[in-house]
């Protein structure tokens, strides 16, 4: 009885072992190696000239600092692209609203954080990395729009000349990229969403297979995004270190966390401090 015992269990470690493997050994995700990648680019609100998140000012200082950047993108009413981090505009903007209620033309009547930078498109912001440094470009999702949203970014990034790669919290989405455009890095965005699912009005059900990463078999990514203070969950672990998948830390708010993320071998995202970048190598990146 105890060998039957001992054989299921094997069986199950192995089949929740194989249940977690990403696509592996792309060599595409060594371009992205050795960047620093600021968070919703390199905003500052502290400073005399106030820079807000995911604005044009925000990610020309990027450029000018020669550091990658994470940005967010939304689909708008009339099938266009928004840069900007939450559906709800009031935190950002002040007015009530939802963005994938907006059209693009009004989006330069949203001024962010009382400054007079208004809500990026995502053509903008292509624009101003053109060729430079790379992007990491996280997909959010309104109302199971994520084909119309996958279809949108890929068709704005078809001529562009520069580096990215694409994210998303929803699977739907890294599954969409998986079978219709698998030459693109994908990466699974996750954290402990037992934490976060009263917020994000996630089931039970959800938040587990979310956290443990069990969508992976559908999804089959290139990379796993999990949030710093979490990342020590086992299957984030079996990821990198048993299947050798691409890792990446968020958000890094300290030289502490990020030198930690760096001898870890994990792809940073920081923000809210200026980076020690001594070490980075951005010429071969």
């Amino acid at each position: 009885m105890i060998w039957i015992l001992l054989t299921i269990c094997i069986v199950l470690v192995l089949g929740y072992v194989l249940l977690l493997r990403g696509r592996v050994k792309n060599p595409d995700c060594q371009k992205f190696d050795g960047w620093l990648y600021a968070h919703r680019g390199c905003f500052n609100m502290a400073g005399e000239e106030k820079i807000p998140e995911n604005s044009r000012a925000a990610f020309r200082r990027a450029v000018e600092k020669g550091v990658g950047v994470e940005l967010d993108v939304h689909l708008l009413a009339d099938g266009g692209l928004a840069v900007i981090h939450d559906s709800n505009l009031k935190r950002v903007t002040g007015r009530e609203g939802t963005v994938e209620d907006l059209t693009t033309d009004q989006l330069a009547e949203y001024h962010l954080l009382g400054t007079e930078e208004t809500i990026p498109t995502f053509q903008d912001v292509l624009e101003i990395f053109q060729g430079t440094t790379p992007i990491i470009i996280e997909l959010k999702t309104y109302r199971r729009n994520e084909a119309a949203l996958c279809q949108a970014v890929c068709e704005a990034v078809k001529d562009y000349q520069g580096l990215y790669c694409m994210e998303s919290f929803d699977p739907s989405v890294v599954r969409w990229l998986r079978k219709n455009r698998p030459e693109i890095v994908r990466g699974q965005l996750s954290e402990n969403m037992f934490k976060t699912k009263k917020q994000t009005k996630m089931n039970g059900f959800m938040a587990f297979g979310g956290t443990y990463l069990l969508l992976n078999p559908l999804t089959r990514p290139d990379f796993i995004a999990y949030r710093y203070a979490d990342r020590s969950n086992l299957s984030n672990q079996i990821c990198l270190n048993v299947w050798g998948m691409r890792g990446v830390s968020w958000t890094l708010r300290s030289q502490e966390e990020l030198d930690t993320a760096r001898r870890e071998d994990l792809w940073p995202i920081y923000e809210g401090f200026e980076p020690d970048v001594e070490g980075f190598d951005t010429e071969e990146a």
